[in-house]
Order: C-alpha cells, then structure tokens, then sequence
C-alpha cells in the first residue's frame, strides 16, 4: 500500500514539473543550461587606448635649437624635474609656444634685460632661454629663480628677461650637455630636457 502511494505521489510531481526542452541540458545544481543559443552575439569594438607621454619624442641633440609659433602668449609658470636619463625645465603658457630659441653658453653668466647688469647662475655651464612674443607681466605666478643643488645636470634656472615681448630663462647647468627641446599642448608648453650622462 505504501510503495503504491509512492509511487502516485512520484507520478503526480513528475507530471507537474517543468517539462525540459531537447535544447536545454541540466546542470548538476538542477538549473537548465543552454546548449544551442541561437542570439546573434555582440562583440564590442577595440579600443585603441591614448598614446602615454614621453613617447616620439625627438632625440637629444648637442647643438642650438629653436622653433615656436608666430604670435603673442603670456607666460603663466615655470617649473623644473628630475628623472632617469635627463633633468627637465618647463615654461607653460596661456595659448600657444611662441617662436623661441635655446642656446648653449660656455658660463652660466646672463644678461638681466634691459639693464645690462650680469648674473651667475650655480653650475659650470649655461642655455639662454629666448621667447618672443612673450610676456609675464601680469600673468606669471611662482618663484622665477628655481635653484636645484641636487639635480645631476640643472643646478639653477632664473628669468633673465621680461621686457618688450621677450622673456628669457638662463639655466645654469652643471656641465655642457645635449638638450632635446620639443613643444606640448593643452596646456601650451616648451620643454627643454637636458641629458644626463653615465660617466
């Protein structure tokens, strides 16, 4: 008698479960998987991820440098960096590099503008810093004489110059050295790298 409502109940519960379809196969947990997904299947685009900084550069060069655009800017900041390879000095300005010249010296001795009076920056050797048209006036914030004892090659940069749409930097350096000079945007920047080398 047992064994027969057993086997009723079993029948009862087998006829109202979920009928399984011949494209689905059961899981050891008891869910349906699929085994024939027919749904077209969607794969999204590659992404091409931004080039990081410091790539294609241009090489070091042991020679004068110049370039820029033609027009006015106002410089905003100056700031200087350390790191393997090369000591950096940055001039940023408010739209466009404007056309400059970079140029070795054999002293870090500079001319202060208009007043024809001379300064030694730290360092054995120099770069003249030229920018025109340029000015920083009313625009300039932070220090204009970064003094670095501690970088390998930059020991010192000052403004020499901010009169009549020209501005210039000296960069007393600790020995002469190439310089790889290039210009980024957004915001505008000249960028002078001055290479450190093994010994």
């Amino acid at each position: 008698m047992r064994t027969g409502l057993a086997l009723l109940l079993l029948s009862i519960l087998a006829a109202c479960g979920p009928a399984i379809s011949p494209s689905a196969s059961v899981s050891p947990g008891g869910e349906a998987v699929a085994v024939n997904a027919s749904g077209p299947r969607i794969s999204q685009p590659p992404v091409i991820p931004p080039t990081p900084p410091g790539t294609n550069l241009p090489a070091f060069a042991c020679a004068d440098l110049s370039g820029g655009k033609t027009g006015v800017a106002n410089s905003i900041s100056a700031r200087t960096g350390e790191t393997v390879g090369y000591d950096r000095f940055v001039l940023q300005f408010d739209s466009i590099v404007p056309t400059y010249t970079v140029k070795r010296q054999t002293k870090p001795v500079f001319t202060l503008g208009g007043s024809g009076q001379s300064v030694t920056l730290s360092g054995t050797a120099g770069i003249l810093v030229t920018v025109h048209s340029a000015t920083g006036a009313t625009t300039f914030s932070g220090s204009t004489d970064l003094v670095h004892s501690d970088f390998q090659v930059l020991k010192e940069a000052r403004q020499t110059q901010d009169f009549e749409g020209y501005v210039s930097w000296g960069l007393g350096i600790s020995r002469p050295t190439c310089m790889r000079v290039f210009m980024l945007s957004d915001p505008a920047r000249l960028v002078i790298d001055l290479q450190i080398r093994s010994s």
